[in-house]
């Protein structure tokens, strides 16, 4: 009997490391990589709405942000953390 590989939502790894390192959130970058295989990629970052950087918004914007995102423990985060765990969300 043949092994399966697991199957991995994203078909453009290369991409989807490149938009990590550049603190695209894990199902964005996803979303992002798969698209790319279907189509050209100016076409699919035209298609993505601009995302803002966590970087620039204040603790009580990532606060409602974590919230939404149902991201546990929030209120006792720094600005750093409340960014991080956006990011892996």
């Amino acid at each position: 009997m043949v092994a399966k590989k697991a199957v991995t939502g994203v078909k453009n790894k290369a991409l989807d490391k490149r938009l990590r390192n550049l603190g695209v959130s894990a199902k964005e970058s996803a979303r992002v990589a798969r698209a790319s295989i279907k189509t050209p990629s100016k076409k699919a970052s035209a298609r993505g709405g601009a995302a803002s950087s966590y970087d620039n918004l204040k603790v009580p914007e990532l606060q409602r942000r974590a919230k939404k995102a149902g991201i546990k423990g929030r209120s006792t985060m720094n600005k750093k953390q409340l960014v991080k765990a956006l990011r892996a969300s």
